[in-house]
């Protein structure tokens, strides 16, 4: 793989800061834009990455940030907006590529990454995935000659410092009784790794130009039955208790009241749709996904004497 000089938006996220480290150890430059450069000093001790201040608002700016650059990877998104009209979702899932096409083909960039979901659509039943839907359509229409664009359409993506199996760790030592809204709703999580490494190994191969890839890892599980591994893999003995529908729509409703709105009725809008793909992973990245317990156990484990401190530590990722 030839070094190259790349772009990365959401480059300080969780996929973000896996996949800046992966590139950089794949011998690439890497640039990454951000809001405020002082919060993600942990990316510039590697040598090959700089960290930007950059308006990603802003048509100029985003074209001056990409020129020079060979490829562009869009990993921004929300799961929830601060209002409930859908704006929030448009502005990060649709205005935002937009510009990144716009700017991409100013600069004269060639190729695109692009992060959507599984399950998204134009016509899906949330503003997350109806929004999500719109962008991937957009940067599939401009794949052509002059911009090569592949998008990635992951289920729910786990691994250390992840906001599933840690948050829950956290959420769980607050209290021995757990209600859990979506209880039945249906996941194949996948390892972070497996996604990085097909972005990765997706930059360079023709293969991949114009396509898109759902990604899920090997196994299918419920949500109560990854809050109950969560709990038994972090130490901690509660009581889980699903709520019925109303009762789950009546806490999203609360939830969405609180700071970071950690949780929302366009949530379980988007959970009526199983998170599982149609098919196996894809071959042309010639990788078997890991499951959750061969990965979770090794950042999830009972090694720390407190638990219930350990979890309260994972939930405020200190």
């Amino acid at each position: 793989m030839a070094n190259q000089t790349l772009c990365i938006l959401g480059g300080t996220g969780f996929v973000g800061r896996h996949l800046v480290r992966a590139l950089h150890d794949a011998g690439h430059t890497v640039r990454v834009l951000t809001r405020r450069r002082e919060r993600h000093r942990e990316l510039l001790v590697l040598p090959r990455v700089t960290v930007d201040e950059v308006d990603i608002g802003d048509p100029e700016a985003l074209t001056a940030a990409f020129t020079g650059c060979s490829a562009v990877v869009n990993l921004v998104g929300i799961l929830n907006e601060k209002g409930r009209d859908g704006a929030g979702f448009e502005a990060a899932h649709v205005a935002l590529p937009e510009r990144v096409i716009a700017a991409c083909r100013t600069a004269g960039v060639g190729r695109l990454l692009h992060m959507s979901a599984l399950n998204a659509d134009p016509e899906g039943p949330s503003h997350y995935l109806r929004s999500k839907g719109r962008g991937e359509a957009l940067v599939h229409a401009a794949h052509g000659p002059d911009l090569a664009v592949t998008s990635f359409r992951p289920s729910v993506i786990f691994g250390q410092g992840d906001g599933m199996f840690c948050r829950f760790a956290g959420l769980l030592a607050l209290a021995p009784v757990f209600p859990l809204a979506c209880a039945s709703a249906r996941f194949a999580p996948v390892w972070i790794d497996d996604v990085v490494h097909c972005f990765v190994q997706a930059l360079d191969d023709p293969a991949t130009y114009g396509e898109r890839y759902d990604l899920c890892g090997p196994e299918v599980w419920t949500l109560h039955q990854l809050v109950e591994y969560t709990a038994r893999e972090a130490g901690m003995n509660r009581w889980i208790v699903p709520l019925g529908e109303d009762l789950s729509r009546m806490q999203a409703w609360f939830m969405e009241w609180l700071p970071g709105k950690p949780f929302s009725r366009d949530n379980i809008a988007s959970t009526t749709l199983d998170s599982v793909c149609s098919g196996p992973f894809p071959a042309v990245f010639d990788r078997v996904p890991a499951t959750i317990e061969q990965v979770v156990p090794g950042y999830l484990g009972t090694r720390q004497k407190n638990p219930r401190y350990s979890g309260m530590r994972r939930f405020a990722r200190r």
